[in-house]
């Protein structure tokens, strides 16, 4: 069999115009639209707030990457499990969880989503069906598919989703994990977000191909290989694969081929540190931006407009200042809970 290559998928140069949005659901759309703005924002406003000192602890940003989550949480439903890793804002966000719970925790406050434990790389909100997210590489990968077999042995229509990077692929849990989801046909479905860098180090230096999809086949899993800023295409392929995960049709792979504007961590861009991460690169696949691209594509069929963006991103500010105003007020957890909150409480006499 020979091995797969993105091809054309690699080159930042192509994909740059607006996406073909026909036959989709307008609203549908503005919904998808606002949540990618949403979780754009948000990212760099912590990006600011960290590079201005008030956040103490890094932050992984994956400002560009926002159609990969966007684009399957659209078939996704409160009661799916799904798990994160170190760059896991937008998975959260794109479930619809809160925008303060996410600013709180980074600030450490009690109000946070893990009531200030955790930080940026630990999160959670069960409520909207995040469980979890770790900065350890590969770290929730077999947890997903623990939460898949869950299901399947309760009987439930649930689905798991495991979200981590092209560099996660290199840890033999990873494998162990999609043989064992493969063997039991379990219904978990693996999203691995490529872009390209494992930290600073570019995918060609790695492995011995660009697309990580042939890991899919070895396993016999159903795999798509898509352009993951484009959210028409990203939702079509994580529906077909969630669909038939749901149905028993067992786990499915999707490799989403993106890029992340800034670096490994924080708010720096991180140029030339990595292998052809040249400024004109980062500038080509900033041209391939999912929002830009979904607007101009919803624009040309009447659907959206200039001066509808303009209000939806002063809403957005708006929102979004204010929850960072709130959290920003909240007060931090009491020592006691330093203690409490790791450890569980000792069995009674």
């Amino acid at each position: 069999m020979a091995m797969r290559d993105l091809g054309a998928l690699l080159d930042p140069t192509q994909f740059h115009g607006a996406i073909d949005v026909s036959g989709q659901d307008p609203e549908a759309l503005r919904t998808a639209l606002r949540t990618m703005m949403r979780i754009r924002m948000v990212e760099q406003h912590l990006a600011a707030k960290r590079r201005d000192g008030f956040i103490g602890g890094p932050v992984h940003l994956g400002v560009g990457q926002e159609a990969a989550a966007v684009g399957v949480s659209l078939h996704l439903r409160p009661t799916d499990r799904v798990f994160g890793a170190h760059r896991s804002h937008s998975h959260l966000l794109a479930l619809g969880s809160s925008t303060h719970g996410l600013f709180a925790e980074v600030l450490g406050k009690d109000t946070g989503h893990s009531r200030g434990m955790g930080g940026s790389m630990h999160l959670w909100d069960e409520k909207c069906g995040f469980y979890g997210s770790v900065p350890i590489v590969a770290g929730t990968v077999s947890l997903a598919v623990g939460a898949a077999l869950a299901a399947q042995l309760q009987e439930t229509p649930a689905v798991a989703v495991a979200y981590f990077g092209d560099g996660a692929m290199e840890e033999g849990v990873v494998h162990e994990s999609m043989n064992l989801a493969a063997v039991f046909k379990l219904p978990v479905l693996f999203v691995v977000e490529n872009n390209l860098f494992s930290s600073h180090m570019h995918i060609s230096l790695r492995q011995p191909g660009n697309s990580v999809a042939r890991f899919a086949d070895a396993h016999g899993i159903a795999c798509e290989v898509v352009d993951g800023n484009d959210l028409v295409t990203m939702s079509r392929a994580a529906g077909k694969l969630v669909d038939a995960a749901r149905k028993g049709g067992g786990p499915g792979f999707l490799e989403a081929v993106t890029q992340r504007w800034y670096g490994h961590v924080d708010w720096r861009e991180d140029i030339d540190v990595g292998v052809n991460r040249s400024t004109k690169d980062l500038d080509n696949w900033r041209r391939r931006d999912p929002i830009r691209r979904l607007s101009e594509g919803m624009e040309a069929r009447g659907w959206w407009a200039s001066a509808q963006q303009q209000a939806l991103e002063a809403d957005l500010k708006r929102e979004i200042d204010t929850a960072w105003e709130q959290a920003m007020s909240d007060p931090y957890p009491e020592a006691a809970a330093l203690l409490e909150r790791v450890y569980a409480p000792g069995a009674k006499s």
